[in-house]
């Protein structure tokens, strides 16, 4: 035989009880219609209850309330237990009543809708609660995959756990940027930190209710959130193509004098499907060293607590800047033509701005055609290429000139020595001594070679005293 539950364990199960009494949610029912109110698809069909169970031998007579001249009055339908409407249209809206006799047993208030209108259930709360700052208050929020139906009502419900009192409700608000219901906790003025809070929320239409599952919270528990930066914006700096300045500024709910921020920041280049990511950032600038250049990026910031404690805030909205372009590179890459296209005749023409050609007046409704020769437009490389094939020319003519004049002046040098110099005299290195005579040996020399120098003996013997 069992051995009945002693008095500790009764009081256990009791208090258990208690404890998910006090804990549970409240009722979480249809919101918006009035509990006899039907709502049918139109074209579709319907089946009108009057009661689960009527007494055999009983006739009950369905009627519908409809408006006239001398006031409402009942059409009579139909007899059963239960009526059947096919093929509904607006019209079949209205009151239904069924009866025994003169005894009415029900009344039914039938709305006729279109599918697109009629709501779907809500989806079921999933709920987080968290702190903008260290001193602010209380806030509780859960995402919508889809926008709620019209008539949408989202509750919180707030008590202290293991304590028999009555929560209070309070009403959440949709936000439909963010499709997300938020809720601000008004939390009892002398609640410990330490002390647990049940949170319990309930969404509801006119298609039914759906209640999130209890969440017990402490306040010293709750996790901080900073709402995302403000202020973000994106310049370019001056003769710098791949920078970008950064700068945002701290969101209004939090003050930098007692605790300070630590910040992400990610950008992409708009072609690039992915961010690059800059992690403690600790001031509220950033400069950015290898963008792109001539591209547009994107770039947001989020903050988090500088202890590291709690959550990342949400991004920051996108904010959109350009680095810095060289003018020159600006234009040649913007204008619609080219300065050296090919002609049909085989020849380079110049193709000019199509604002070459407009006069700017006070109306800006354009003005007079200038001739294109007036003002070429040329690219900057042009004008570096003719500059430099200009001086390449120079220097070669300069030292063709040089050489020239340097073999002119060589040649006019050899022409002005007289006739004989640097020539060499074909002197004998010894000559044969004979008897001295005044007679002279030849009395007429033979005729002389060209070029060759003939001595006499008379000259040789006074070349040699």
């Amino acid at each position: 035989m069992a051995r009945p539950p002693g008095p500790l364990l009764l009081l256990l199960l009791s208090l258990g009880f208690l404890v998910h009494l006090a804990a549970a949610g409240r009722p979480c029912g249809p919101a918006g219609l009035p509990r006899d109110t039907v709502l049918g698809h139109l074209g579709a069909n319907i089946t009108l209850t009057c009661q689960d169970e009527v007494p055999a031998n009983t006739t009950v007579l369905w009627q519908v309330e409809e408006q006239g001249a001398a006031g409402n009055w009942g059409r009579q339908l139909a007899e059963g237990n239960t009526l059947l409407l096919r093929q509904l249209r607006y019209k079949d809206s209205g009151h239904y009543s069924c009866s025994v006799g003169s005894h009415l047993l029900r009344s039914l208030r039938l709305l006729v809708a279109a599918p697109l209108c009629l709501a779907e259930p809500p989806e079921t709360p999933q709920v987080s609660c968290y702190r903008r700052s260290h001193d602010k208050d209380v806030l509780c929020e859960w995402p919508q995959k889809r926008k709620p139906s019209p008539g949408t009502q989202a509750v919180l419900w707030l008590k202290r756990r293991f304590v028999a009192e009555n929560a209070t409700e309070q009403r959440c608000h949709y936000l439909s940027k963010a499709r997300k219901f938020i809720c601000r906790l008004k939390v009892p003025p002398d609640t410990d930190d330490i002390k647990h809070l049940v949170v319990s929320t309930c969404v509801s239409n006119s298609a039914g209710g759906s209640a999130g599952k209890d969440k017990i919270i402490t306040l010293r528990s709750v996790s901080v959130r900073p709402d995302p930066p403000v202020n973000v914006t994106v310049q370019a700096l001056e003769k710098a193509p791949q920078r970008l300045q950064v700068n945002w500024s701290y969101p209004a709910s939090w003050d930098p004098r007692f605790y300070w921020l630590h910040f992400q920041v990610r950008y992409r280049p708009e072609p690039a499907p992915t961010f690059m990511e800059v992690d403690q950032v600790t001031t509220t600038w950033l400069d950015i060293r290898d963008a792109w250049r001539g591209t547009r990026h994107v770039v947001q910031v989020r903050a988090k607590d500088e202890f590291g404690h709690g959550m990342w805030s949400e991004w920051s909205q996108e904010a959109v800047g350009t680095p810095w372009t060289d003018p020159w590179e600006l234009t040649s890459e913007m204008e619609p033509f080219s300065s050296q296209v090919p002609t049909e005749d085989g020849t380079s023409g110049v193709t000019l701005s199509p604002r070459l050609f407009e006069e700017d007046d006070a109306n800006g409704a354009g003005g007079s055609v200038m001739e294109a020769s007036t003002h070429p437009v040329a690219s900057p490389y042009t004008f570096l290429v003719t500059g430099g094939s200009l001086l390449l020319g120079i220097a070669l003519f300069v030292g063709i000139v040089v050489r020239y004049r340097q073999m002119w002046w060589t040649n006019g040098q050899e022409t002005t020595k007289p006739e004989g110099e640097g020539q060499h005299m074909l002197v004998p290195l010894s000559l044969p001594q004979p008897a001295l005579s005044h007679t002279p040996l030849l009395s007429h020399p033979a005729p002389s070679a060209p070029g060759v120098l003939h001595i006499t003996q008379a000259d040789y013997s006074s070349s040699g005293q």
